[in-house]
């Protein structure tokens, strides 16, 4: 018995494991951060879960909301059958009418990259050039084409321009990727003073 005690002995002053060695503080507090780190990284990710799904409702209203309105000029509001005979076809073309619709779907989702980055708390002035643009767009076509006023539709295009480029340079203080995307619509608007003073003159 004692050449055991002995050899039992020595294991323990030379430092080996021992089965019957209780666990120290070390190895309580590293098994509890471990814990609270998988708790951690599970609770985040619902968390961004549910960002993203609020991410891509907001981007969708954004972009549905004027694209829905101009729609709804097309199939309601657009005086087709009523427009002057002297109005060549191709002003009521299928592309231009595209154009009128998906133009302000992009303003739209410009819009929400330049709120995503807090535009519109930072720059609040920008929510109304933005809806101005919105109202003006849907105001020309029926004021051109159903009221046959193309001094009117003019002057609306001019301010459409106008508020796209306060837009423009808002947004692009912001976010440069929504800025320089106004280009487009700015172009649109361009297009659009073209073919007022085109009617007046024709």
């Amino acid at each position: 018995m004692e050449p055991e005690t002995e050899n039992i002995r020595q294991r323990g002053t030379r430092g080996e494991p021992n089965v019957d060695e209780p666990k120290t503080n070390e190895n309580y507090e590293n098994s509890t951060k471990t814990s609270e780190d998988q708790s951690k990284t599970k609770g985040r990710r619902p968390r961004r879960t549910a960002t993203a799904i609020r991410g891509l409702r907001s981007l969708a209203i954004a972009v549905a909301l004027p694209l829905s309105l101009h729609l709804a000029a097309v199939a309601f509001l657009h005086s087709a059958h009523t427009a002057s005979a002297k109005h060549p076809t191709w002003f009521r073309s299928l592309a231009l009418e595209t154009v009128f619709v998906g133009l302000p779907a992009l303003m739209g989702f410009c819009a929400w990259l330049f709120w995503v980055n807090g535009g519109f708390h930072r720059r609040p002035m920008a929510l109304a050039f933005f809806l101005s643009y919105l109202a003006l767009s849907l105001a020309w076509d029926p004021i051109v084409f159903g009221w046959d006023a193309p001094w009117v539709g003019l002057v609306v295009s001019l301010a459409m321009l106008g508020a796209l480029t306060a837009c423009r340079m808002i947004f692009k203080e912001v976010n440069p990727i929504a800025g320089d995307l106004v280009a487009a619509s700015m172009i649109w608007a361009v297009f659009v003073i073209c073919l007022n003073l085109k009617l007046l003159f024709w």
